[in-house]
């Protein structure tokens, strides 16, 4: 792991709790705003700065593990981002699909992805417990009776409760917030915890307009890897899963082709490993769409890098690489998006990550379409490049790479550690694209029932419970 592709837990933590917000259907500062409430109720409530600062992670991270359900809620309510919103700040209308048999699985996946991330992130066992049953768990009951089990964090409440009117204010102004958050006490949050934050919800609420210190807590400058950002915003569509991290490689292996320095180099792979934070803005119903697109549909795949480059604004250290990356979809012609860039405003680096993304995709399986090969990807880009969408030089660094064996010492590799035989592996790299069963069984040549039994052993060896926790452990491990 080069200094070049990590990032420090503290800007990771504030990166991936934009992208959780987004998921949602939130506003952008959603989780920064709720720490800040979550952490005065700890501090009213009498908690140690340690306690505080966890409650704080908690918060940011709450959503985190949003993306990993997308496609569970988008089978609920149809828009996995406007139904969550909707959903969670209690503006949406009767869905008989919202029963608890169809909730809870998603909500202890989500809360099992949370806990996963904070294990990446190197971050306290109090943080991963808390996420782990912020919304309920398996061991601990359902979402109603767990809430006062003794050995559940105070974070977890600390956080329900803050998360809750941080969410309900907006939608029905403080003393309607206030009034759905004392329906819930005793229910969801203790209603001693609501009697304490009563007398100080306008002022809190008010003062989140001021601007926050920095956060200064033991680890919060620690070098973690910065494709775990990229690794969880794939989960929303399992068929993207390495993605980025195939477009980092490609657009590194292809700027020395392209006769770009070092120096030039170096924002590439980490342009392209923040890309696609805009993606989760986007409904999974659009994404999975066989046929084109309507315009109200590309009104929002449009606004995909507008939501990247705002992540640069809001996370100071990634500002660079964001807008770099919100740069990807720019096409020499005037035909890309959302800026809409013409020839010279478009530099080499540009020219080259638009082309390497490009040619990832078109060797890459989609539900509507198979992946293309090399020589038919590179028919393509070099048509494209010909009718002056692409640049002719970027687009022939890059096929001449992706035609090349990847280096010895070069590129992600599946790491043969002995914790998984080759045909679990095997197994793996078609599960976390997605594929059922039957279709990995099919493309394998074995049966569903023997697939089954692999993926069973493999939730086992990597200590997971669903699909989308099983692949962020994969992708970390290098094992996909």
């Amino acid at each position: 792991m080069g200094a070049d592709e990590t990032i420090i837990v503290e800007d990771a933590v504030q990166v991936l709790a934009m992208v959780g917000d987004l998921s949602m259907g939130l506003p952008s500062d959603h989780s920064i705003r709720t720490a800040r409430l979550a952490s005065k109720l700890a501090e009213e409530n009498g908690d140690e700065a340690d306690a505080c600062t966890s409650t704080r992670l908690v918060a940011l991270l709450r959503w985190s593990g949003s993306t990993a359900t997308a496609g569970g809620f988008a089978s609920l309510l149809g828009d996995d981002v406007a139904g969550r919103h909707a959903m969670i700040t209690r503006t949406l209308p009767g869905n008989p699909n919202l029963t608890l048999p169809n909730v809870l699985p998603l909500a202890q996946m989500q809360c099992e992805v949370a806990g996963d991330i904070a294990v990446l992130l190197g971050l306290s066992a109090d943080v991963e417990d808390s996420l782990r049953h912020l919304f309920g768990s398996p061991q601990r009951g359902d979402m109603q009776d767990v809430m006062f089990a003794p050995n559940l964090p105070r974070s977890v409440f600390y956080v329900r409760l803050a998360g809750d009117l941080e969410m309900l204010a907006p939608a029905h102004g403080t003393e309607g917030a206030l009034r759905l958050v004392q329906e819930r006490a005793g229910v969801k949050y203790p209603a001693t915890l609501v009697s304490k934050l009563l007398p100080h919800a306008q002022a809190w609420l008010d003062a989140l307009e001021e601007p926050s210190c920095a956060a200064n807590y033991a680890g919060h400058d620690r070098l973690v890897p910065l494709s775990i950002i990229a690794d969880v915003i794939e989960l929303k569509l399992p068929w993207l899963a390495g993605y980025s991290r195939r477009v980092a490689e490609l657009a590194r292996r292809s700027a020395a082709l392209a006769g770009m320095l070092a120096l030039e180099e170096k924002p590439l792979q980490r342009a392209a490993l923040l890309h696609g934070i805009g993606r989760v803005t986007v409904p999974n119903a659009v994404w999975m769409r066989s046929t084109k697109l309507e315009a109200a549909d590309w009104d929002k795949v449009r606004k995909v890098p507008f939501w990247t480059a705002r992540a640069g604004t809001q996370v100071a250290a990634i500002a660079s690489d964001a807008t770099l990356g919100s740069l990807i979809y720019e096409r020499l012609d005037g035909s890309g998006y959302y800026r809409k860039l013409r020839g010279d405003s478009l530099g080499m680096q540009e020219r080259l990550l638009a082309a390497a993304a490009a040619v990832t995709a078109l060797c890459s399986a989609r539900p509507w379409r198979h992946a293309h090969g090399l020589p038919a990807a590179a028919t393509l880009m070099t048509a494209q490049a010909a009718a002056g969408r692409f640049d002719r030089h970027a687009v022939a660094a890059v096929i001449e790479a992706a035609r090349a064996p990847a280096p010895k010492n070069g590129g992600a590799r599946p790491l043969r550690d002995g914790l998984l035989s080759e045909r679990e592996i095997e197994v793996l790299r078609h599960v976390s694209l997605g594929e059922s069963s039957r279709e990995a069984a099919r493309a394998m040549k074995i049966s569903p029932a023997s697939v089954r039994a692999h993926v069973d052993t493999i939730f086992q060896k990597l200590e997971s419970h669903s699909r989308p926790a099983m692949t962020l452990k994969a992708l970390a491990r290098g094992l996909i």
